[in-house]
């Protein structure tokens, strides 16, 4: 009877088919929320190759299209190094420094043991404990790390030196993002005292867009005869904004770490908010320019993009209108009128208006979130958050005050990281490579010039074949009139 009734109990026992051990899915592993966490960072992945590589070498001059491809390439790729090295751990990782119990640093130390990547995800110091493997949220929190350098490219293009740039990525990834993450995400004394940014508005737009703003400043301007925006092809810009707009639902649908309920609730606010940026932007362009143009409307999408991203999962839609149509105009303002026609900014050559495009929106939009983060929203990731049309104006107060500490910092390191590369190498390329462009500074052109004339050698060739006919047809008739005399 024994034997009968394991043979029944082993029959009945389904078979693993699998075709991996059951140790690849342990009891805790969500299989579907590990899925849409690697589907959301592959998304944010694009955004920067190809994306950025696309859209900021479109709206470069022809010259200098591979340079500004390569800045963003390199920044993605070295990027990766330093995270797993020592960036990753600095930001989510342990606390190494704590004061009056408050978390200061994280723990710089690198992660690439089995029984770190194959363990749980965990961000200890913010006691969060997401049902995904570990190895997930690393690459999933690189991406962001790897696009925040690379959106700066969009401000020293067309003249910085990329030796520089090779030093300057790695050591502001390591000494700037990693504290700023670990403060705001990692369980640090910004998030201690509540403040709040859902995806990155402060993280990374700001960061990226005052560290832009300095970096413009000391890198110097471009040659005086192209401190012009000049796009070289359009339908490339367009190409790249699409990456980066459908990006951005990896972006801040990733945020809750799953795939849950807020995840959608981002999702959605992020589209909306952005298509009435675009919209207003337009409006604004045509009031005042009296056309729209592809290149302001791709800067009003982008605006709309960065305002949401740290509101995304705690405002319901009316919020999201809000903050996209304000955030859009006050970055319209900035860049048509005070960063391109202020005195004040008039020399520092932000070229494609790094500072009015990612910080003004990411500043707007996370005070903004202050204001409107709704309790019924945010009970789905963050209970007990609520904004000042709640009931909780000293949200406001908090959101001030994290802008300010991101500000102060970032701006002061950046500044001494460019001033110690300065004394290694210069910041800005030699005055021949910028006349010649990519084939001097990395020995090769996007384009062939013979298979691929730009608009003017095509305008100077077409107006050329025209004075040819025109002057064959003069010297026919003049034969016809020598012959008719």
């Amino acid at each position: 009877m024994a034997l009968a009734t394991a043979i029944v109990v082993k029959a009945d026992t389904p078979p693993n088919l699998s075709g991996y051990p059951p140790a690849s899915v342990p009891p805790w592993l969500d299989t579907g929320s590990n899925a849409w966490m690697l589907t959301a960072a592959t998304l944010v992945g694009l955004q920067s190759v190809p994306g950025l590589m696309l859209l900021y070498s479109g709206m470069t001059k022809r010259k200098y299209a591979i340079n500004t491809m390569m800045m963003v390439l390199y920044a993605f790729t070295i990027v990766l190094v330093v995270w797993v090295l020592a960036g990753y751990m600095f930001a989510f990782g342990p606390t190494l420094v704590r004061i009056g119990g408050f978390n200061i640093l994280g723990t710089p130390i690198p992660a690439l043991t089995s029984n770190i990547i194959a363990s749980q995800a965990s961000v200890p110091a913010a006691q969060q404990y997401p049902n995904i493997a570990m190895s997930t949220l690393i690459f999933f929190q690189f991406v962001f790390a790897a696009i925040t350098p690379a959106l700066m490219v969009g401000a020293l293009i067309e003249r910085m030196n990329f030796k520089a740039w090779m030093l300057f990525v790695p050591l502001w990834s390591l000494l700037v993002y990693s504290p700023v993450a670990f403060w705001l995400w990692g369980g640090g004394w910004l998030e201690q005292l509540g403040v709040a940014d859902f995806s990155g508005g402060y993280v990374i737009h700001v960061d990226a867009g005052i560290a832009a703003f300095i970096a413009a400043a000391m890198v110097g301007e471009r040659l005086v005869e192209e401190r012009r925006l000049q796009p070289h092809n359009l339908t490339q810009v367009a190409a790249g904004l699409g990456l980066v707009w459908l990006g951005w639902n990896g972006f801040n649908g990733g945020d809750p770490y799953g795939s849950t309920i807020d995840a959608a609730i981002a999702v959605i606010n992020t589209n909306l908010a952005t298509a009435v940026a675009v919209v207003v932007w337009m409006l604004l362009d045509m009031a005042y320019f009296e056309r729209p143009t592809l290149t302001g409307t791709a800067s009003g999408a982008v605006a709309g993009l960065v305002s949401i991203t740290p509101a995304a999962g705690y405002v319901n839609g009316v919020g999201a209108i809000i903050i996209g149509a304000t955030s859009s105009a006050a970055a319209w303002y900035s860049l048509n009128m005070f960063q391109f026609r202020s005195r004040l900014t008039r020399h520092i050559d932000d070229a494609l208006g790094v500072f009015s495009d990612h910080a003004v929106p990411g500043i707007v939009g996370g005070i903004l979130t202050g204001v409107f983060a709704d309790p019924n929203i945010t009970k789905y990731v963050d209970p007990g958050l609520r904004g000042a049309l709640y009931g909780n104006p000293f949200q406001v107060v908090l959101q001030l005050l994290g802008v300010a500490v991101v500000i102060a910092y970032d701006a002061l390191m950046t500044y001494l990281i460019l001033k110690l590369i300065s004394r290694i190498t210069p910041l800005k390329a030699p005055l021949e490579a910028l006349r010649i462009g990519d084939r001097e500074m990395h020995g090769e052109v996007a384009y062939d010039e013979f298979a691929f004339a730009t608009q003017g050698d095509a305008e100077r060739m077409a107006g050329g074949i025209v004075v040819s006919v025109i002057n064959t047809i003069n010297k026919s008739n003049k034969e016809d009139r020598e012959m008719q005399t």
